[in-house]
């Protein structure tokens, strides 16, 4: 028994969740990043914890952070030089790709970085054929001069990815070790190890994304590893993934593509928890800080998983929590555009110079400035007492910038920015909803992050929600995810057969063979027989259609009664997506995906007592507020959070404030604290 550790590391803040496993406390603690080299800040993190907790490093028996190192290196274009091998007339299929266009209309989209540099995309004589024969035999004198050529120009790693390697890796292994003994030091990625599934285009940029990170993120989790052993810390640390568990420093390494979305992931699965205490099987979950805000849908208490999807421009082929990022935050700055209109983001003034109210030399009107003006934010000083703001330096960068390029009062230009902020996320939160098929009235708005909760109510009242839900420390949701992840191994293999009972076999041997590589990787993991789970799913569409829908197939042991049952359920979700389904079509089965878990220890906490008769604590100030939609300022009483007492009734309006975040409830809502110390703020008029 010891201290469990997550930690979130952020572009401005790392973030601190520790959990006692004797006394069931949670504590939470922020500090400053070190972007040059996160593990410093990571280091010092946890020193400063383990110094406050008058603890020693013995102590700690888990730790897990997310990483934005992967996905930072990709933005800015900072991975490695790399080659590309791949068959013998294929090898500008990264410029080719699927030759969708970015945007249908503009001749001037650009294209997404080249990853691979000119001229180092090569290619070797082989052909593996549609059934994995072998048409070609691969000309392995030849590949050993593209390799040797290659390491002349001086990469530091390889990718490479064959055709239909997916159904015969033959070729692709044998160029692996041919790389080996030619190029031993190289990083090297196989296509058909990492994503064996069909579409070349997706598994090869998949292949070449991996390639790029591969010895960024080695560098990096090495160097955290050395660390934490430096501070005397006996457990091996983990990484989270982009779906949202948990894996060791050695598969990072192999697999750095993994951890594309490491950090927003962690906060979903956060979410989910907090769903479950707060028996919320619908949710949207609302992630707004300082520059972006993420958005996901959780159904059943489970994040929803994509099998594929954009990462800088490239699609990539590994399971990823289902998240949308638009460009909106406390920082994202408003302007008047050359036709009139006021326009909020997606530049965002970051945290240096920040907003104006920030006193550090920034001269646009952002989200924040028109928040302090409204009165939703503090005045005076905001993080707890420990941030000193200047409402006039807001209301002058209004002025300047917004009201005397337009006919708009102050007031209503402040109104304005988070009316057209809101707007923003209310199409994003339309985007993963009630654009997918799901009615959005039906779920809760989870919001967290530094911002959320100043907007979420009434983002939720545009939406037509109900009820919004505020976890106890939203600004380290995510730290707090890492301490709730499981270990989790997705595998994949593409066989494109007819469902029907003919098939049964070939799936059941498909789901066999994952199933022994899942239990070689839970090996290596170290988790016990008693804490294992296969998950198993099938990607299904209509003959001749182009893109499949994920049924999950419980027991991983397809029976004629579970493929009557899986065809119902693929028909089913089709109408529900797409509007129509067709029954008595003919249904493929394309590719076949087990997730192999391994549970861990999590934290157990406690509901505390309830106490509906307690009064409503005394406000800290009564402060004047513009709430969305209306002309006049209200009273409106500001509380403290640490005040509130599970069981007790609040009303709006009112502002609630807490170190991380505060919390704006417009008139005809109503906040409910629940044993978790959860906040259920509900809409009473509709």
């Amino acid at each position: 028994m010891g201290y469990m550790i997550g930690v979130d590391v952020g572009g401005t803040f790392t973030d601190f969740s520790v959990f006692n496993q004797e006394t069931g406390e949670l504590f939470n603690y922020k500090d400053s990043s070190t972007p040059a080299d996160p593990s410093r800040a990571i280091v010092k993190g946890v020193q400063d914890v383990l110094e406050i907790k008058q603890a020693g490093p013995e102590t700690v028996s888990y730790l897990a952070h997310g990483t934005t190192v992967g996905t930072n290196a990709l933005i800015e274009k900072k991975g490695c030089r790399l080659g590309l091998i791949t068959t013998k007339g294929f090898k500008d299929l990264m410029e080719i790709g699927t030759q969708r266009r970015p945007a249908l209309y503009n001749l001037q989209a650009q294209k997404p970085y080249p990853l691979v540099p000119s001229g180092l995309n090569c290619t070797v004589p082989e052909r593996i054929r549609y059934d994995g024969s072998v048409e070609t035999p691969l000309d392995e004198e030849e590949t050993r001069k593209v390799v040797r050529w290659l390491k002349a120009q001086g990469v530091q790693a390889i990718a490479v990815c064959t055709l239909f390697s997916f159904i015969n890796p033959a070729h692709e292994e044998r160029i692996g070790q041919i790389i080996e003994e030619e190029f031993p030091e190289a990083y090297v990625t196989l296509s058909s190890r990492l994503a064996p599934e069909f579409r070349e285009f997706s598994r090869m940029s998949t292949t070449v994304m991996n390639s790029y990170l591969g010895p960024v993120m080695k560098k990096y989790v090495n160097n955290f590893r050395s660390s934490i052993e430096g501070l005397g810390i006996k457990v091996e640390p983990y990484v989270t993934q982009s779906n949202g568990s948990i894996i060791s420093i050695k598969e990072t390494i192999d697999c750095p593509i993994k951890t594309a979305l490491s950090g927003p992931s962690a906060g979903v699965i956060a979410a989910a928890y907090i769903g479950r205490q707060c028996e919320a099987d619908k949710i949207i979950t609302f992630d707004m800080g300082g520059t972006s805000a993420d958005i996901s849908l959780i159904e059943n208490y489970t994040p929803q998983v994509s099998n594929e999807r954009l990462v800088e421009g490239y699609p990539a082929r590994i399971p990823m929590i289902n998240i949308i990022t638009i460009g909106a935050g406390g920082g994202s700055i408003a302007k008047i555009d050359e036709g009139g209109a006021l326009k909020v983001g997606p530049k965002s003034a970051g945290a240096t110079p920040g907003p104006a109210c920030y006193m550090r030399g920034g001269e646009n009107p952002c989200v924040t400035d028109a928040n302090i003006v409204l009165g939703k934010l503090n005045q005076k000083k905001i993080l707890g007492g420990r941030m000193d703001v200047d409402i006039e330096l807001a209301r002058k960068a209004i002025k300047e910038k917004i009201c005397d390029k337009s006919d708009l009062s102050l007031e209503q230009a402040a109104n304005g920015i988070v009316t057209v902020v809101n707007s923003n996320m209310v199409r994003a939160i339309r985007s993963v909803s009630v654009e997918k098929g799901y009615d959005v009235r039906e779920f809760s708005l989870m919001a967290f992050g530094g911002a959320g909760p100043l907007h979420a109510c009434e983002v939720a009242k545009e939406l037509g929600m109900r009820e919004v839900l505020i976890p106890p420390h939203p600004g380290t949701l995510c730290s707090l995810g890492l301490l709730l992840a499981d270990t989790k191994f997705d595998l994949s293999r593409t066989k494109v057969v007819t469902g029907e009972a003919a098939s049964i076999d070939t799936v059941n041997e498909q789901f066999a063979n994952m199933v022994a590589q899942g239990t070689e990787l839970l090996d290596k993991e170290g988790v016990p027989n008693d804490r294992r789970v296969f998950q198993f799913s099938i990607d299904m569409r209509y003959q001749r259609q182009n893109f499949e829908i994920n049924i999950a197939v419980p027991g991983g042991v397809l029976t004629e009664e579970m493929l009557e049952k899986a065809l119902a359920d693929f028909h089913a979700e089709h109408k529900r997506s797409y509007g129509y389904c067709k029954p008595e079509a003919t249904v493929q089965f394309v590719s076949y995906r087990v997730s192999a878990i391994g549970i861990i220890d999590k934290p157990d906490l406690k509901p505390e007592e309830l106490h509906p008769e307690a009064p409503i604590p005394a406000p800290i100030e009564v402060r004047k507020v513009l709430f969305q939609g209306k002309t006049e300022y209200v009273d409106a009483p500001v509380y403290k959070r640490d005040d509130f007492v599970p069981g007790q009734t609040i009303p709006g309006p009112c502002i609630c404030e807490q170190m991380d975040t505060t919390l704006v409830v417009p008139e005809g809502w109503t906040i409910h604290v629940d044993g978790y110390h959860n906040l259920k703020i509900k809409d009473e008029v509709n």
